[in-house]
């Protein structure tokens, strides 16, 4: 598939439905993880225009920041801490529909107002989390929850 994404207007279930097929092209027979990590998370900005997209790899105790889309962001998260952390420790996705209500929240931007994480999990063990922040309160739901845990799955770790 040609490196374009076709952006799809219409509720968001219908934008996923015309993203994740793309994402699945762009990543399919390409053995580099940088590279598809890169890819997904530059599809999820370009068609949603969420505040921040981006991975976090397991590393040792510790979540490293991997490719994103968005302002700076925090470079390691413990293992447990924020919604990242609690996402990895519970192996389960989480939706926060305001972060300031979320106990031990980890603030990288005042800007980013509600957030889903979405672990990645091989084997019975998480290898990261895809991370996404919205400007907006409330802004993810299960239909968010369905297609990104889609879409991680299709990734080769």
């Amino acid at each position: 598939m040609a490196e374009d994404l076709l952006l799809s207007k219409g509720t968001k279930q219908e934008q996923y439905e015309s993203v994740v097929p793309q994402i699945k092209a762009l990543i399919e027979g390409e053995p580099d993880l940088v590279a598809n990590l890169a890819n997904v998370v530059a599809a999820l900005k370009e068609q949603f225009g969420w505040f921040w997209v981006g991975f976090y790899l397991v590393k040792g105790d510790e979540l490293v920041l991997a490719p994103f889309q968005g302002p700076i962001a925090c470079t390691r998260i413990r293992y447990g801490k924020g919604v990242c952390g609690s996402s990895w420790e519970q192996k389960q996705t989480l939706i926060v529909p305001d972060v300031e209500q979320f106990p031990g929240h980890i603030a990288c931007s005042s800007l980013s107002k509600s957030e889903i994480v979405v672990p990645v999990i091989r084997n019975g063990k998480v290898m990261g989390v895809l991370d996404v922040d919205s400007a907006e309160l409330d802004e993810f739901d299960t239909t968010d929850q369905r297609y990104l845990e889609e879409i991680v799955a299709a990734i080769q770790f």
